[in-house]
């Protein structure tokens, strides 16, 4: 199941917004529609971001009038520059515009532009399909047979071009023949885990059971979590980790009751250049988000509303991370890079 196809001059991609109650796929015609599909969360998770914002790039270069190329790479920069002020904890999106950018500014003349941002859009998306596989069979090993996962926000195909990351490893282990069972967490507010998790889940007769992001301590407390798989927007140079916001607490009540908690993430979502998870900044939605459940005001009018997206897990935390190169202690991360 692909996420998000660059389809002729359209991106076509599921409108996450819709499940579980429809399957319906959306089609964008340039960088603008992309981006408000970003913003509105119609696509989400930190791969499939850095996807959608190289197709847009794509788009913007098939459809242009451009009479030269000057003027085409001042379209994709300001296409780029738009799709920069989406959503901006996960470093995935900026990743995949700086690699078609870059490709761009090395051709020579618009033709040329426009075939090397569509090849480089394609294979980005190709390569984080081949990424995400190779991720599964490296953190398929940290999984015996008939393990529990507690898995938070959603990680799988749709949070990614295909696969998924955490949910990329928990295919890679049923497939060996592992019959892993998982519990998802509803993850609040957006209910990416009730509505995607379990949705996508559901669809491969892989046995899933949601619980309200409260209940994780008490799950935990009555031995019925062995593993937890979580994925990451970004990570820090010294391992630490931001991801949907609920997860720092996760990480916490893991260390508790002795729990490993693995972080699976392709290395494009590892941001050296940030030192540490204090440096990573943290996207503050809409508090329309906590104040409603669908049409129905859960909150008081008047009340404050606090909605950070994010937030950061330490590494000290983190048992290991799970990559497309192998899996490795945080404090080990530059390691990677030297292969």
């Amino acid at each position: 199941m692909r996420t998000i196809e660059l389809r002729g001059k359209s991106v076509v991609l599921i409108d996450q917004t819709r499940l579980p109650r429809e399957l319906r796929l959306v089609r964008c015609r340039s960088a603008e529609e992309l981006a408000k599909a970003i913003e509105c969360m119609q696509i989400r998770g930190a791969p499939a971001l850095a996807a959608a914002a190289a197709m847009a790039l794509a788009v913007t270069a098939l459809r242009s009038k451009a009479g030269g190329r000057a003027q085409m790479l001042r379209e994709l920069e300001a296409a780029a520059a738009r799709l920069r002020r989406t959503r901006p904890t996960g470093v995935n999106l900026f990743v995949g515009l700086k690699r078609v950018l870059r490709v761009a500014r090395s051709a020579r003349d618009v033709r040329e532009i426009r075939a090397a941002v569509v090849r480089e859009a394609k294979h980005i998306a190709d390569e984080d399909v081949e990424a995400n596989r190779r991720m599964g069979k490296h953190g398929a090993r940290l999984l015996k047979k008939g393990d529990i996962v507690l898995t938070h926000c959603n990680t799988g195909a749709l949070a990614t071009v295909d696969y998924g990351t955490a949910l990329g490893v928990v295919r890679a282990a049923r497939r060996q023949g592992k019959r892993i069972r998982v519990i998802a967490t509803e993850t609040r507010p957006f209910l990416q885990g009730a509505r995607l998790t379990a949705w996508e889940l559901k669809r491969e007769g892989i046995p899933v059971i949601v619980i309200t992001d409260s209940m994780v301590g008490h799950v935990m407390a009555q031995d019925e979590v062995d593993v937890v798989l979580v994925g990451a927007d970004r990570i820090a140079a010294n391992g630490d980790v931001a991801n949907k916001i609920g997860t720092y607490s996760i990480a916490v009540l893991a260390k508790e009751h002795r729990v490993p908690f693995y972080v699976v993430a392709p290395t494009s979502t590892i941001d050296l250049s940030v030192r540490s998870g204090r440096e990573i900044p943290i996207e503050q939605r809409n508090a329309s988000e906590v104040e409603f459940i669908g049409r129905t005001r859960v909150v008081p009018k008047g009340v404050r509303v606090l909605n950070p997206a994010f937030d950061i897990t330490p590494a000290r935390l983190v048992t290991s991370i799970v990559t497309e190169r192998g899996v490795v202690k945080p404090s080990e991360l530059k390691s990677l890079f030297k292969r």
